[in-house]
């Protein structure tokens, strides 16, 4: 099994893993005719941009914060949607945005006018919502009965306001093609009437396109229809697709405790604090060189983090040989909505970014300090 020349903890992208899943994307824009924008919300890893921005120049941002980052970093303005903007945030909002989504008809009726009288075009749109979504775990689904996020077509105006140029949804999350062909025809349902006086309608985000198992071809064709059958222009908005599975998160051993029959393998990292999705979702992820599954023969470990919360573990895995003080743990596909999450709670030692380029060698990003645990108090 491959051991990476690393003293701390760390996070590693994979170059070459990471161009392959560009590549896919762009093969899909260009033979679909949609415009594919990268969501930073799952992948915000500016450092490695350089090997996005000569095919994807904009993205999806949440905030000011976001906006800015992939103007400044990207090159292209943003497609900004938020639950709600402030009066405090807006300006910058519009500084570093083409596109300003909101989530309600109060929050365009108090906004829409600073738009317009910006230097620069904004399009405006509104978030819907589609009222169906194939996502399982109600953390993750957008469209729960009574969720904030998007207007019901039940409160939506009969006739659309003049500035609003597209509609917005966002229901699915790592979902496939055939899931996306259930929203468009929810989508269409509810708001068919509303469609031809659109420009743009964004798809939103969720679409895992890079997955192994992604039928391509039928998410060509499913967009090039819509296309056709509306006349706007299509966005898509995926954030994992990008870095699905394009690198690892390092840790190592520093304890092994048996209470009550069971081992436990300490780590110097933290589910809470460097893979929280682990726990929020939750899912067992892949461990190199382990089954989830029970092997005969196999010695079972459950895996504890760093910090002092109780809940910071997740088992079983299954290993060939006893696990051992100074072992080298890896976590596989922890790059997407991973590091955009991390904290750095009960001060634990934060994860170093490196990038493996394609030689094989590990150029250091970012090494994490006491500074920046402190600093974000001061």
């Amino acid at each position: 099994m491959k051991k990476y020349d690393v003293d701390y903890p760390a996070y590693i992208l994979e170059q070459e893993r990471f161009e392959k899943n560009i590549s896919r994307i762009c093969d899909v824009q260009q033979r679909s005719g949609a415009k594919f924008l990268l969501a930073l919300k799952a992948f915000s890893l500016w450092r490695s941009f350089s090997m996005l921005t000569p095919y994807i120049k904009e993205c999806t941002a949440s905030g000011p914060w976001e906006a800015r980052l992939g103007h400044e970093c990207l090159g292209g303005l943003s497609h900004t949607f938020s639950p709600a903007y402030n009066e405090r945030d807006f300006s910058e909002v519009l500084l570093h945005s083409s596109h300003v989504i909101f989530n309600s008809i109060d929050q365009l009726n108090r906004f829409y006018q600073n738009c317009i009288d910006h230097t620069q075009d904004i399009s405006i749109g509104l978030r819907v919502n589609p009222g169906f979504s194939p996502v399982e775990t109600d953390l993750y689904n957008p469209c729960v009965n009574g969720s904030r996020l998007g207007i019901s077509e039940l409160v939506m105006p009969k006739e659309l306001p003049s500035c609003v140029e597209g509609l917005h949804f966002h229901a699915l999350c790592e979902s496939n093609s055939y899931d996306l062909e259930k929203t468009i025809h929810a989508f269409e349902g509810r708001y068919h009437d509303y469609l031809p006086q659109l420009k743009w309608v964004n798809m939103g985000g969720g679409h895992l396109v890079t997955h192994k198992d992604y039928d391509v071809d039928h998410l060509v064709a499913l967009i090039q229809r819509f296309k056709q059958k509306w006349n706007v222009e299509v966005y898509m908005e995926p954030g994992s697709a990008f870095a699905w599975e394009t690198g690892v998160l390092v840790s190592n051993v520093v304890d092994v405790i048996d209470q009550g029959g069971v081992q436990t393998a300490i780590l110097d990292v933290s589910f809470t604090a460097h893979m929280p999705d682990c726990l929020e979702m939750p899912y067992q992820p892949i461990v190199r060189g382990a089954s989830i599954k029970m092997v005969e023969d196999g010695f079972v470990y459950r895996l504890g983090g760093n910090s002092c919360l109780a809940g910071d573990y997740i088992g079983d895995w299954w290993f060939d040989k006893p696990i051992e003080i100074g072992d080298q743990i890896v976590f596989e596909d922890m790059i997407h909505y991973t590091t955009v999450k991390t904290t750095f709670f009960n001060g634990v030692k934060h994860p170093d970014l490196f990038l493996e380029e394609k030689s094989g060698h590990l150029q250091l990003l970012r090494r994490f300090s006491y500074e920046d645990y402190k600093n974000r108090m001061s």
